[in-house]
């Protein structure tokens, strides 16, 4: 029952994006076209979970016996600066027109704050090993789900009659703070 709750939770009631407004740079970047938001999505779930994984296994078998937790910050942006790396090459190898769409975001997850912020939030939380990775993946899946909603509102933003001064970035803010309206609205659920 808890870890159903922790997923609620991160998924809908403390979305990383919407709540926590961690990540706001892709989302706002790569959100114009479905593609390339369920793409991102796809590898923000893959590198959030795995970062977070691999910076508790740092944080609690290297930084804690070691009295060396003033360093967690450098340690995990190492971590995610690597595995970000690994992704996009695993990505410009295995997939290149997804590759090519995501541009410049995707070497931007490096300093995604978002992915930083669930492995700190994993540490900070003292979270086991099952808890941390089924928050991750949560956390993964609600930052998904409102990249990919969002990017839904963008292609639709092409066909309405937009006036001039709201086009473009101002319509995308003010539907992303109605989004975060919306998503407050689960938080009497957890």
């Amino acid at each position: 029952m808890d870890l159903i709750i922790l997923v609620i939770g991160a998924i809908l009631v403390k979305n990383i994006l919407l709540m926590q407004y961690l990540g706001n740079c892709p989302f706002l970047g790569v959100s114009k076209r479905m593609e390339t938001a369920v793409g991102m999505g796809m590898a923000v779930i893959f590198t959030m979970t795995v970062a977070s994984a691999i910076t508790w296994a740092v944080y609690k078998n290297i930084l804690v016996p070691y009295n060396l937790v003033y360093m967690q910050t450098i340690a995990f942006i190492l971590v995610i600066a690597a595995l970000v790396q690994f992704v996009e090459i695993f990505m410009k190898k295995t997939l290149p027109a997804l590759y090519q769409a995501l541009g410049i975001f995707l070497p931007l997850i490096t300093t995604n704050c978002a992915v930083l912020g669930v492995a700190l939030i994993c540490v900070r939380e003292d979270y086991d090993f099952v808890n941390m990775v089924v928050y991750s993946v949560a956390s993964a899946v609600g930052f998904a789900l409102a990249l990919v909603l969002f990017a839904g509102l963008r292609e639709r933003f092409r066909i309405a009659r937009i006036p001039q001064p709201l086009q473009d970035t101002a319509i995308g803010l003010i539907t992303a703070g109605l989004m975060s309206l919306a998503f407050l609205g689960f938080s009497g659920i957890a």
